[in-house]
């Protein structure tokens, strides 16, 4: 009903954050959300709801592509953001590390904290064979809740 109610009064679009499961990225989607924000609210409001990076591929999944879903929590490191976008990820959102540094050093924090996750992911993407952003898959990364891959017995 909110996001209903919302699009009678304002022309922009209009993001659902807090979305976790796939029913709700249907709803979502249903009711015309213009794109989706996976986000725990930093696990304040619950401290048990899953880490946003584990409920990211279902919630993509179950919107089919109609949609965009933004990242957002969780996000430390350059990795973060190459995982992201490999469980398909439009988009992270950055909050804590950008707060941390602008209180650390202001502005220059905050320099210093971008440059070093935009190293960071690069080096990740060039460590990954990625050239570029479309080049990021699944195939890329292999997560905790992924099927155990059985090695080989090494010949000795």
């Amino acid at each position: 009903k909110d996001v209903k109610w919302l699009q009678t009064i304002t022309k922009l679009p209009i993001l659902v954050k807090g979305v976790l499961t796939a029913e709700d990225a249907r709803i979502a989607v249903n009711v015309g959300a213009a794109g989706i924000i996976v986000s725990n609210h930093g696990a304040r409001q619950l401290d048990y709801v899953p880490a946003t990076i584990m409920a990211l591929e279902e919630v993509v999944k179950a919107t089919q592509g109609r949609i965009p879903v933004f990242l957002d929590g969780g996000v430390r490191r350059g990795t973060d953001v190459f995982k992201a976008l490999a469980l398909g990820a439009s988009g992270i959102f950055i909050g804590r590390p950008v707060v941390y540094s602008l209180a650390a050093d202001g502005e220059a924090g905050v320099r210093k904290a971008l440059q070093m996750l935009r190293d960071e992911f690069e080096l990740t993407m060039a460590l990954s064979g990625c050239r570029s952003l479309k080049e990021i898959s699944r195939n890329h990364i292999m997560t905790d809740w992924d099927a155990p891959h059985i090695l080989p017995k090494p010949r000795l």
